[in-house]
């Protein structure tokens, strides 16, 4: 089965786009091999080229205050359990406290000289050469001991940023069920109610990935066939969540 997400507004694609550069970075950050090395700071770079296009810090506030507000709507209603409640919106306060005494994202690693030293010419096609980052060359053979302290000092700088958008995400990700659907010859449509995130589930046999367009209060689904790169004529059966 292929699981697919898909952001229905501009903020969500950013979290979506964060929370996969953050799961390369702590993926390479043993830096078991040159080529983990080279992940993580391509990872790192581009992080810091997004929180350098928007104030990831301000959005991510605004959008836990959101959530807590939302959450504190189920207080004393029958039915909910209140002790879970509680524990969720005690969870939000903390990652939304932690955020607000953190740096700006990414000031810390603007100004660390290394980075600075070796960023620039990491985006050349090919630049890491080491007659291109003699630098990194020389860092990439210090003692590992030596190279994971400034690795876990770097992504120290982060945690604020993880855990409040792990769980951002993982609250959005929950409002949404998974219910069957069928692609009438590839095509499927509907309405959304406010929604920030498609979630979908695919038989991989059929050959098949969705093209999707849309916004929150409306999205289209058109399947195209892998070996063709054609619009795919037949109808799907997959799973769906709107969240």
């Amino acid at each position: 089965m292929l699981k697919f997400e898909h952001p229905l507004t501009e903020k969500v694609r950013i979290y979506l786009r964060v929370e996969t550069l953050l799961r390369q970075l702590h993926k390479s950050a043993k830096l078991a091999s040159p080529l983990e090395s080279q992940l993580f700071f391509r990872s790192l770079f581009d992080l810091m080229d997004l929180f350098e296009q928007i104030h990831v810090k301000s959005e991510l506030t605004k959008e836990l205050e959101k959530q807590k507000l939302l959450f504190k709507n189920w207080s004393n209603v029958p039915g909910v359990d209140q002790s879970l409640l509680t524990q969720v919106l005690h969870d939000i306060d903390a990652n939304f406290k932690a955020v607000m005494a953190a740096e700006r994202f990414g000031v810390s690693l603007k100004e660390d000289r290394f980075l600075n030293t070796i960023r620039q010419r990491f985006s050349l096609p090919g630049g890491n050469c080491c007659f291109d980052l003699p630098a990194l060359h020389y860092w990439q053979h210090l003692p590992q001991e030596k190279r994971l302290i400034d690795v876990n000092r770097w992504l120290h700088t982060l945690k604020p940023l993880h855990n409040a958008l792990e769980l951002l995400l993982k609250l959005l990700r929950e409002t949404g069920r998974y219910k069957p659907q069928i692609a009438r010859n590839g095509f499927f449509q509907s309405d959304a109610n406010d929604a920030n995130i498609l979630r979908l589930d695919i038989p991989s046999q059929l050959g098949v990935y969705p093209m999707i367009s849309g916004h929150k209060n409306r999205f289209v689904i058109k399947f195209i066939s892998f070996e063709t790169s054609m619009a795919y004529s037949q109808d799907v059966e997959f799973t769906l969540a709107v969240c």
